[in-house]
């Protein structure tokens, strides 16, 4: 179920005709959809949310409504039909003013941003929901999760497609801040792994609990833009002379991100294989495609 607010629905194209795929349009935030969505359901992974910490902070209303209230109608029609395995996006803006490196789940600080509230309130209610009604419900806090079909247009833009964008239209990259903040970047392909895993984890240390998502190395955005401008010379060397811009830092943004990923090896088996380099290698192609 989607309401394509921040996605496109030619991203499903590829996957029309497929047996198993059966799409609904949809909002989380009306209960008639939400309980709709969840006929014939036994597992529900649930991804939605209205993204970004600095839109969070310029339109708090529209965050909190969709994802908390919007998180907690999924959450209660997912009980009320009797779904028992509810996998849910948490994130590591949860960690807020932490300082503390790597990120372990059992240490965060004060929230930075409204998304980091609504983040947390979802971590809260399904906790809750497996206390009081035996739900079993896994967080998965996902670490600045890229690649192919992440949309780099728009003021809310995920930094690495907004950078490849730039730099395929010979425009200079904007970093908040001095650049030296780091993030623990982490190819989608390994988010996809932590879902799959979670959906059929029997573990039932993982019930009631959240994990770390991330690779579990960390880059400065002075080294990503680096990197990316290394790797689109070969294709076009005109990006070799395009040079990075400095603008004020973003309130709300965490300083440095990593993520201790132990809990999710030990309980759900993760193991991610896609490290920065070889996700931009995959993902970098993509962009050329169809934005460059």
């Amino acid at each position: 179920m989607d309401n394509f607010a921040t996605s496109k629905r030619t991203n499903l194209d590829h996957l029309i005709g497929v047996e198993a795929f059966d799409p609904m349009e949809g909002d989380i935030r009306e209960t008639a959809d939400c309980e709709r969505a969840m006929k014939g359901v036994n597992v529900v992974v649930h991804l939605a949310a209205l993204g970004s910490v600095p839109r969070s902070i310029a339109d708090p209303i529209s965050s909190h409504a969709v994802n908390l209230g919007g998180f907690l109608n999924v959450l209660q029609a997912a009980r009320t039909a009797g779904v028992q395995r509810f996998v849910f996006a948490s994130s590591s803006s949860v960690y807020g003013d932490s300082t503390e490196l790597p990120k372990r789940e059992e240490n965060i600080g004060k929230p930075l941003s409204p998304y980091a509230i609504t983040k947390y309130g979802n971590e809260v209610y399904a906790r809750l929901f497996h206390r009081l009604h035996g739900m079993r419900t896994i967080g998965l806090r996902f670490f600045n999760v890229f690649g192919e079909r992440q949309d780099p247009e728009g003021p809310y833009a995920a930094a690495i497609p907004r950078f490849i964008k730039a730099f395929l239209a010979h425009s200079s990259p904007q970093i908040y801040g001095d650049g030296l903040q780091s993030r623990d970047f982490t190819y989608v392909a390994n988010a996809v792994e932590a879902v799959q895993k979670a959906v059929v984890c029997a573990d039932e240390r993982a019930f009631g609990q959240v994990f770390n998502v991330a690779y579990g190395s960390r880059v400065t955005l002075l080294e990503l833009v680096d990197a990316l401008r290394n790797a689109l010379v070969s294709i076009d060397p005109a990006v070799a002379g395009v040079k990075a811009e400095h603008a004020p830092e973003r309130g709300g943004d965490i300083r440095d991100s990593l993520a201790d990923i132990t809990k999710a090896r030990d309980v759900l088996g993760f193991g991610p294989k896609v490290d920065l380099q070889q996700g931009l290698d995959r993902a970098i192609p993509w962009y050329v495609a169809n934005w460059g």
